[in-house]
């Protein structure tokens, strides 16, 4: 497998940041909603999405 320099930098740098948080996803994801609260940027929710069901043999 061929090792790639910025894959390997971005894997170290969310192995750090998840160690900051003590690997709890919960207290990532908040953290992140925090961020996006603080930030002057709009965010766009759409919301989960309906699968149509497929129908075979019709």
């Amino acid at each position: 497998m061929i090792e790639d320099p910025v894959v390997e930098e971005i894997r170290k740098y969310r192995a750090e940041h998840a160690a900051h948080y003590g690997n709890d996803l919960n207290k990532i994801c908040e953290a992140l909603r925090e961020q996006e609260k603080k930030s002057k940027k709009e965010f766009v929710n759409f919301g989960p999405r309906l699968l149509q069901l497929k129908r075979y043999g019709s």
